[in-house]
Order: structure tokens, then C-alpha cells, then sequence
């Protein structure tokens, strides 16, 4: 076995030192903070990266640098496996204690430990691709990820400018390139023409869709936007908007999936542009979230948020399946957390299993892994369907008896196409959504009437420690502080419908409330005063409680 280029990581390290004031945490998002900080990090998670490729025998890992739907000062970056899936989950800690050595030699110190704890084969080769997305701070933070590659002897692929779907995409075609399994070419064109191939041969035959706006936050979706548009052409005609990449501080300000979520309502760029009974939909800052909207006759705005995605695709999914003569050999399930709305819970869970797990993808991911046919979408927006390695050996083998049943297992199998089954991805998901709508020959109102959305209201609560909240039951209880389980259920019990849960933020001080019932102006009373409780439990003034409504 080879030993630790030492010289190598030495002189590398030395140009990006960990600033002494910081704590770095790799998290669901990975590594993500101001990118004014990030210097040294992204030179670790390079060197992190070689040794993980090592680490599986040579094969591919990705390394995204972005922040998504953060703010344009913000950045991260994020390892991505093999097959396109996140970081296996113990080496997220490995990740924070490399990111933390205070210094070079205690970083060197620390690789040493890591790579005899793990057995690591250092004379393995090890190879990475990377990409990024449009914030300024991107270029200086990938010089120091390219000085960790080198530093580790690894082989970097530079994939440029692209979205975070992309480079899982790119991932798992590079690793299974030239296998039976196959993922597609490994390019951003081998992504694109996979998923327009497959949406024309879904909408062939059906009446050509009215044409689309596409919000994108002004991000890196803009750009493999334009390319989709193009390679589209009159099968979905895409009108993209908020694409200005390189205007200062543009970036997921007042547009984007995050913005029509949380404050429920257009982005003021689209407000004489959206026309009544016009579907338009919103990307996140690296467009792996999706979230839909329309304006109704009276020109309200309906927003078709992850709830609503989850709903029909699922529906649409189960269908074909039946259609298909094949309900028995492959069962379909879906996934949610405890932000999915209880309409949408209600709704699902008379037409499929449901499971609820705790808030981050890698929970939903790994849920959704467990079905024939896995659906995951959170409120927010992020979600794809897996197919198991097995369904898809059912696919190709099955024999359909009738013309009908012929039919439906070629929809199945391309919409294992138009699906980046390797994480969200929100102009994947736009496809498959536009999909539906062309088979059911759904307006965005039809689509809405699905289920009817119980009356919501999340508020976050500043708190001075929210390690004192734990929680049980997929985030739905508390158990900690004790007591506060049981007065929240005493209020609940006073509201008709009511629902609530409350969980702690995984990156500042704050205590998410969410709260529901069958009255707007009672979900709004009841997470209030839900806050209020969470607020008293840690010996603040109940006088001055800071309680935001998101």
C-alpha cells in the first residue's frame, strides 16, 4: 500500500488555512455558510473526496459546489456516491472532523487516523468530477477543491457551470458507463437528450400543452433551461424567465421555489406576465427543487407545491402499473415528512402506502428505496420516483396480453427516462408533471382539485438552545423538554383538525412550529400559541417572544 503524499498535502494545505473562529458541519446540505469562509473546506472535501473514490475502488465521486436556494453570499459543497446518491452517512462525520483540524499538521494527523481506520488502499486510483453553480464566490472555491484533488493524487473532471441534478446525473452515468445498467451518456447533452427522448415518445399523439413559465431564480437553471427549451421545441414550448445569472445579488431574490413557498405567492417579476388559467413554476438557485402555481379566473393565486406533485405523479404511476397487468408484481409507495399536508396524507393513503420519515432527503431517499416504486416529494418542492433494480427487471421482461396493457408498460418504461432518479431535479420533474397533465388533460385548476389543502402555518421561534428540543415519531412528537408533548396535545385537542409538530433547526438557534386546521384563522391562532409555549420553555420573556411567520 502506498503511504500519504505528506509534501503534497502539506504545501497544498498551507494556502488554505481553517479560519480559527469557525465550526464547519456537514449536514443533509453538506458543507454550506458564507463562501467568504469556505476557503479551506473546499480544499478538504477534494482531498476527501480522492480518498473516498479510493476508498470504492476507483469509482466516480461527485463534488457540487452550491447553496441552492441560500442567499447570492452563500455557498457549500456537497459529495455525491457512486450511483448519484448522497454521501454514505458515516462519512459525513469524517467529513466534519477533516473540515475542523485546526491546523496543517493536525489535518495531516487526522487523514493519517482516517485512512488506517478505513483500510483505505491508497495505491487505488481515484477520480472526481466536480461542477458548480453561478455564484461569484464559485471560481476561488473550486481552486481550492481542484488543490485537493491534487494534493490526494486524484484524476479531476471539471463538468463546468451546471445544475446539481446534472452532476448526479453525470455520477452515475460515468460509473456505470459501459455496464448493463447503463444511466445514459455522460454529458450534460447525453442528460438532456435522455430526457427529451423520453417526454416526446410520454406526450406523442396528445394535444400540444399551452406553453410554460419557468422561474429560474435567476440561477444556474437558466442555463440548461435554455438548452432544454431548444431541444424541445414545439412539444413543450418553455418561456423561461428570471435568468439573469450575472446581475449582483439577483440570485433567489424574490423568485425562485423557495420564495413562492414560503411566502405563497408570485414573484413580483411575473405579476404582469401570468395570465388567468396560466400554469407557470418555479426553480430553486441549483434547480433541484420544483414548485407550481396558477392564477385562478378571479386572478388568486393556487400554489401546486411538493404536496401536489407527490399526489398526481403517484396517482399516474399506480395507474399505468394497473393498466399494465402488472399491480401485483410491482407496488408502488410513497414518502413524505411531517410537512406534507394532511389533505394530501389523507388523499395518498387511499390510494398507496404511505410512510412518514424525519425532514432530509436522505431520509426520504432511502425510504422510497424500499418500494417497487418509490415517490418522494417534500413540500418544498425536492423529490423524484425510484424504481427498484427489480421493478425494471420487471419491466423489460414483462409480456403485455392485450394492445392496451402494451401501451402503459411504454409509458412505464420511459418514464424511467424523463426521471433523474438519482435526487430531485426540477426540470425532470417539470417534464414528468407536464406528462400527467397531457395524458389526463389537466388544467392547473383540475390538477388543484385533487385534494383540498388543509389551512396552514409554519413559524420559526429564536431560541437560546434548541439542543434542548429532541423529538420521536418521524419529528411528529416531542420528548424533550419534558412535559411540553402533553401541553401541546392539550391545545391541540381545542382546534378542529388540528395537527402540529415542532422541531429544531439543524443550523441556527430556531424552532420550527408548524401547525394545521380545518380554519385559516385557527391554524394561524394555533401555531402562535404553540409557539408561545416552545418560546416559555426556555426561560425567555414571554412579553418579547420572536416568533416569524414564514
Amino acid at each position: 500500500m502506498s503511504a500519504l503524499p505528506v509534501d503534497s498535502l502539506k504545501s497544498l494545505a498551507d494556502l488554505h488555512p481553517k479560519p480559527s473562529h469557525l465550526t464547519f458541519q456537514y449536514g443533509t446540505a453538506g458543507f454550506r455558510t458564507l463562501g467568504s469562509v469556505l476557503d479551506s473546506v473546499m480544499f478538504r472535501v477534494g482531498v476527501l473526496a480522492g480518498l473516498r473514490s479510493k476508498k470504492l475502488d476507483g469509482k466516480t465521486i461527485g463534488v457540487m459546489v452550491t447553496a441552492s436556494h441560500n442567499p447570492e453570499p452563500d455557498n457549500g459543497v456537497k459529495l455525491v456516491d457512486p450511483r448519484g446518491e448522497m454521501l454514505e452517512n458515516a462519512w459525513e462525520v469524517h467529513a466534519t472532523t477533516l473540515a475542523n483540524a485546526p491546523t496543517t499538521d493536525a489535518f495531516v494527523e487526522a487523514l493519517s487516523a482516517f485512512v488506517k481506520a478505513l483500510k483505505i488502499d491508497l495505491s487505488k486510483p481515484a477520480r472526481v468530477v466536480y461542477a458548480r453553480d453561478t455564484r461569484p464566490s464559485g471560481p476561488a472555491l473550486v481552486s481550492a477543491l481542484e488543490d485537493g484533488i491534487k494534493a490526494i493524487g486524484a484524476e479531476g473532471r471539471d463538468a463546468g457551470v451546471t445544475t446539481t441534478p446534472v452532476l448526479h446525473y453525470l455520477v452515475r452515468a460515468i460509473n456505470t458507463k459501459g455496464t448493463p445498467e447503463e444511466y445514459g451518456e455522460d454529458s450534460e447533452e447525453g442528460y438532456l437528450n435522455k430526457l427529451t427522448a423520453a417526454f416526446k415518445k410520454l406526450v406523442a399523439g396528445k394535444p400540444a400543452s399551452p406553453p410554460l413559465i419557468v422561474d429560474c431564480a435567476n440561477g444556474v437553471g437558466a442555463k440548461i433551461a435554455a438548452k432544454l427549451s431548444e431541444s424541445l421545441g414545439d412539444t413543450l414550448r418553455l418561456i423561461p424567465v428570471n435568468t439573469a445569472t450575472t446581475t449582483p445579488e439577483a440570485l433567489n431574490n424574490s423568485c425562485g421555489a423557495d420564495y413562492v413557498k414560503t411566502s405563497q405567492k408570485l414573484p413580483p417579476s411575473l405579476a404582469s406576465q401570468l395570465k388567468a388559467g396560466q400554469r407557470a413554476c418555479s426553480l430553486d438557485g441549483d434547480a433541484d427543487r420544483l414548485i407550481y402555481y396558477y392564477l385562478d379566473d378571479r386572478s388568486k393565486f393556487h400554489m401546486l407545491d411538493g404536496d401536489k406533485i407527490a399526489a398526481l405523479v403517484a396517482a399516474f404511476v399506480v395507474d399505468l402499473t394497473k393498466a399494465a397487468g402488472l399491480e401485483s408484481q410491482i407496488k408502488v409507495g410513497i414518502v413524505q415528512t411531517a410537512y406534507a399536508n394532511g389533505g394530501s396524507t389523507k388523499y395518498l393513503s387511499e390510494r398507496l402506502p404511505v410512510k412518514c420519515v424525519p425532514t432530509g432527503v436522505k431520509h426520504l431517499h432511502h425510504a422510497a428505496e424500499k418500494y417497487d416504486v418509490g415517490v418522494y416529494f417534500e413540500a418544498n418542492g425536492h423529490g423524484t420516483v425510484l424504481f427498484s433494480p427489480e421493478s425494471l427487471k420487471t419491466l423489460s421482461s414483462h409480456q403485455p396480453s392485450t394492445p392496451a396493457q402494451s401501451t402503459a408498460l411504454n409509458y412505464l418504461v420511459q418514464l424511467t427516462n424523463v426521471i433523474n432518479q438519482t435526487v430531485g431535479d426540477g426540470l425532470s420533474d417539470m417534464l414528468l408533471v407536464e406528462v400527467v397533465l397531457a395524458h389526463k388533460a389537466y388544467s392547473g385548476e383540475e390538477w388543484d382539485s385533487l385534494y383540498v389543502d388543509l389551512p396552514n402555518r409554519l413559524v420559526k421561534v429564536v431560541v437560546a438552545n434548541r439542543n434542548i428540543f429532541k423529538t420521536e415519531d418521524a419529528e411528529r412528537r416531542l420528548v424533550s423538554p419534558p412535559g411540553l408533548q402533553t401541553k401541546i396535545d392539550e391545545l391541540v385537542r381545542r382546534y378542529n383538525g388540528g395537527r402540529t409538530f415542532v422541531r429544531p433547526s439543524g443550523t441556527e438557534d430556531v424552532v420550527r412550529v408548524y401547525a394545521e386546521a380545518i380554519v385559516r384563522s385557527q391554524a394561524d391562532e394555533l401555531a402562535f400559541r404553540i409557539a408561545g409555549l416552545v418560546y416559555d420553555e426556555t426561560g425567555g420573556d414571554p412579553a418579547r417572544r420572536p416568533v416569524e411567520f414564514l
